[in-house]
């Protein structure tokens, strides 16, 4: 009887440590993915910023080449360059996308007033600005979609069982949005001759 006694105190305590095991294993995976997943946050949002700096970097190029052919287009000039301003200035992250909102609604209206100034469309450094910044639209687009991804999955990871027992407290992030401003389309108007 004191063997099956021993016999089923070792089973238990094989069991007990099997058990441990597998909790630590699965601590582990889900703290080390939720770090991971932070990280991946954090880098994605770099790369943002890379993006808008790129961009904000273009501007003066573009304001000076538009310039010389849009004399009385001097509002929307001011306002690429207020804009860019803004960019420049802005700290956090929501500043910055309010500040990159802006500049992209600013650009777009100089490339829809653009299309009254042939001799402009013609222009080969016009061309060429218009072309990278909107490869660069392209790539703040992307990054913009993979941050927000990155951020679906760690608020999934922290707020749902068993991940939300190993968050430790931490919150879960703020999705990147376009604001209402931005979805509508803009208004251009041009001088009466």
């Amino acid at each position: 009887m004191l063997t099956s006694l021993e016999s089923m105190i070792e089973w238990i305590i094989g069991l007990t440590i099997v058990g441990v095991l597998v909790l630590v294993g699965i601590a582990i995976y889900y703290w080390n993915s939720i770090v991971i997943l932070g990280n991946r946050i954090s880098n994605s949002w770099s790369q943002i910023d890379v993006q808008l700096k790129r961009r904000t970097d273009l501007v003066p190029n573009l304001i000076e080449t538009v310039k010389g052919y849009m004399k009385h287009e001097k509002n929307a000039i001011k306002m690429v360059t207020q804009s860019r301003e803004r960019m420049m200035k802005a700290g956090n992250i929501g500043a910055k996308v309010k500040a990159g909102n802006e500049l992209t609604s600013a650009l777009k209206t100089i490339f829809a007033i653009a299309e009254n100034y042939p001799n402009l469309k013609a222009n080969e450094n016009f061309k060429a600005l218009q072309d990278e910044l909107a490869a660069i639209e392209n790539k703040i687009a992307y990054a913009r979609q993979f941050y927000n991804d990155s951020v679906l999955r760690y608020n999934n990871m922290i707020t749902t069982i068993p991940g939300k027992f190993f968050a430790g407290g931490r919150k879960t992030k703020i999705y990147l949005e376009i604001e209402a401003a931005e979805r509508a389309v803009p208004k251009v108007r041009f001088p009466e001759a």
